[in-house]
């Protein structure tokens, strides 16, 4: 038997049919992030700010791709790599079941590898 949660004294909060579960609202899963020992070992070098701002970013992505839909795009004859423009930062990263982040590094030695 399907109960209605919820008073509806405000548009947000409108009554939702529940059945065995109690769940008033879904919150999406969230992809693992992984990094690379270079990538870890770029962050920990690089200025602080600089590495939280990429981290943010990152972590921006998994929860919302379309939010960073600008600073996001697929590398031409990579296999699928995506590349995060973050400044004059770049992160190379891999998307599947999880988002795994193969290397970070400024925008002019990013692609040299």
């Amino acid at each position: 038997m399907a109960e209605l949660i919820g008073d509806g004294a405000d548009d947000t909060d409108d009554p939702v049919a529940l059945d065995d579960t109690v769940a008033y609202r879904y919150i999406p899963p969230v992809k693992e992030v992984v990094y690379s020992r270079s990538a870890v070992r770029t962050l920990t070098r690089m200025p602080r700010n600089h590495a939280i701002r990429i981290r943010r970013k990152i972590r921006a992505f998994v929860e919302s791709p379309a939010s960073q839909e600008n600073n996001v795009s697929r590398l031409r004859g990579s296999g699928g790599l995506l590349r995060l423009r973050v400044g004059d930062w770049r992160a190379i990263m891999r998307d599947g079941d999880r988002l795994e982040i193969l290397h970070i590094a400024s925008r002019g030695s990013v692609y040299r590898e």
